[in-house]
């Protein structure tokens, strides 16, 4: 019987985790943590009967605590709450799901209570990566990647016999606006940018997808989780998103993992690495899908993947500044306060802002991430 954490239990990889949970019946889950979603995750309590359960704000943490006080629970709340879900002392793998660098903390913690980590959260190896990787190496803790792509590239070296890697072969669906001028970007809406032509995800997420800024937060966290540098990470825009990604060896031989997009595969790799096990869903036809097709990513129309690559060849705190200021500028979006161009043109100006720390400690980096958010409100405190 496997015991699992679960930080972010009511999102889109929270919910599908659940989801395998359920379909396989031999994984218990010890603790839950969630954002605002309380009458979702009050159905998590009851169907999967987790001892520790925490929610972001303590004022619906008291309103969850009224609605579950006939369960044996205990709510907690805020960053205290995500850490001790993040340790829980049961649990042997933590499946970090939050959106945002708020998923660095309790990513440390658990590393150093030997959790393992099924990793969904970019942020926290895109701007923590040099210190998380070293950790979990200190600490025997395996990072296991549970993007669709990076878990592609993780089932391609296995078997690899330590060969290194030559180059990273990193596939990105294109999203819903592969193909377009900046000129025919100008007038994108919400609606618009919402529709991915593959898959079923978050709102933040989607439109990260969108701008190709989640290719370029993809890439960097590959840099660490595969120790390569950024000239040896290539993007493919591939719109039928059947070829996950792939490595190249340095005989020239490509292996690569392909499967219909359904996030469900790797997550349940992750819970069960290294074995596989049988998961409900469509297969893979080959015969169906007929063709596969490659194209190189337009770096000038989505300039937030160039500015990715930027961000990394910079390093030190630069990325922080990448990541923060499209996280701001994203929820200004969607909250229909800025135009889609704004959202690379906004990350320009703060990774161009920001004061250059080298080696920054978490501290530096949530530091950074505070001067970036200040500085997008002085840009945009006028309009």
């Amino acid at each position: 019987m496997k015991k699992i954490a679960i930080l972010g239990s009511t999102g889109s990889i929270g919910t599908q985790t659940l989801d395998i949970v359920r379909e396989q019946g031999d994984i218990r889950v010890t603790a839950l943590a969630a954002g605002g979603n309380i009458a979702l995750l009050e159905r998590q309590i009851r169907e999967f009967g987790p001892a520790l359960v925490s929610v972001w704000e303590e004022e619906k943490a008291k309103e969850l605590r009224i609605k579950t006080k006939d369960l044996h629970v205990r709510v907690v709340s805020g960053m205290d709450g995500l850490l001790e879900v993040a340790a829980e002392p049961e649990s042997e793998i933590l499946v970090t799901a939050i959106v945002g660098m708020l998923g660095i903390r309790p990513t440390i913690a658990a590393i150093r209570a030997k959790k393992a980590i099924a990793l969904a959260n970019k942020e926290t190896l895109v701007t923590a990566g040099h210190i998380i990787m070293p950790m979990a190496a200190e600490y025997q803790v395996p990072i296991l990647p549970v993007d669709s792509e990076h878990s592609a590239i993780f089932q391609s070296i296995q078997g690899a016999g330590g060969n290194p890697i030559e180059k990273i072969l990193l596939t990105a669906s294109g999203g819903p606006f592969r193909g377009k001028t900046l000129a025919e970007l100008e007038q994108i809406q919400v609606e618009d940018a919402l529709k991915h032509p593959n898959w079923n995800m978050g709102k933040k997420i989607t439109i990260d997808s969108s701008t190709m800024v989640n290719k370029g937060l993809e890439v960097m966290e590959a840099k660490w989780l595969f120790g390569v540098e950024p000239k040896q990470i290539q993007v493919l825009v591939h719109p039928q998103s059947v070829v996950h990604s792939a490595v190249e060896y340095e005989d020239g031989a490509v292996i690569a993992q392909l499967g219909v997009p359904d996030m469900r595969l790797p997550i349940q790799y992750a819970l069960y690495y290294p074995k596989r096990r049988g998961l409900s869903g469509k297969r893979l036809d080959l015969f169906e899908t007929a063709n596969l097709s490659f194209e190189k990513p337009d770096m000038e129309v989505f300039r937030g993947l160039a500015l990715a690559y930027e961000a990394m060849r910079r390093g030190g705190n630069i990325p922080t500044a990448f990541n923060a200021a499209n996280e701001r500028a994203v929820a200004l979006f969607l909250d229909r306060k800025i135009r889609y161009l704004d959202i690379p043109e906004t990350i320009a100006a703060c990774m161009e802002h920001t004061a250059f720390v080298k080696h920054p400690d978490v501290e530096e980096i949530l530091q950074t991430e505070r001067e970036t958010y200040e500085y997008i409100d002085t840009i945009y405190e006028n309009k």
